[in-house]
C-alpha cells in the first residue's frame, strides 16, 4: 500500500478501511479520543461517510495512532443501546474538540 500521509501527526488517527466497492485500501486522517483500551472517532456526516460505509461492510481495519500501527475491528456505537459508553466518549470529544455531534465509531485493536 502506498502511504498517503508520510508525515503523520500525533494529534490524528490514520484509519485504513477496505473499499466496499473496489476492495482497495482507503485511508483517512481523523480526530480521535482514547477510552477503555479502544479509540473512538466521530463521523460528522454519519452513515454518508465512505469510511463508515466501508467499515459497516467489512469491520476489519488497520489504524495508526501515537506511533503504533494496529490491526483490529471497527463498529458504530448505538447511542440508545450503549448510553453510558456513548456519554463517556461524547464527553471526551466535547472536552478535546468542543464537538461530538456525529456518529461515534469504536476501533479496538486485536488481541496480541
Amino acid at each position: 500500500m502506498v502511504e498517503r500521509f508520510p508525515e503523520k501527526k500525533a494529534e490524528f488517527l490514520y484509519l485504513t478501511t477496505t473499499g466496499r466497492q473496489t476492495g482497495a485500501p482507503h485511508q483517512i486522517e481523523i480526530w480521535y479520543v482514547a477510552y477503555g483500551g479502544c479509540y473512538y472517532l466521530c463521523a460528522e456526516t454519519r452513515d454518508r461517510a465512505h469510511w463508515v460505509q466501508n467499515l459497516r461492510h467489512n469491520p476489519a481495519v488497520t489504524f495508526w495512532v501515537g506511533g503504533q500501527t494496529y490491526a483490529g475491528t471497527g463498529r458504530a456505537l448505538d447511542r440508545a443501546a450503549e448510553p453510558a459508553l456513548a456519554a463517556a466518549v461524547s464527553a471526551l470529544f466535547d472536552e478535546k474538540y468542543e464537538w461530538s455531534d456525529g456518529l461515534l465509531v469504536e476501533l479496538c485493536p486485536a488481541a496480541r
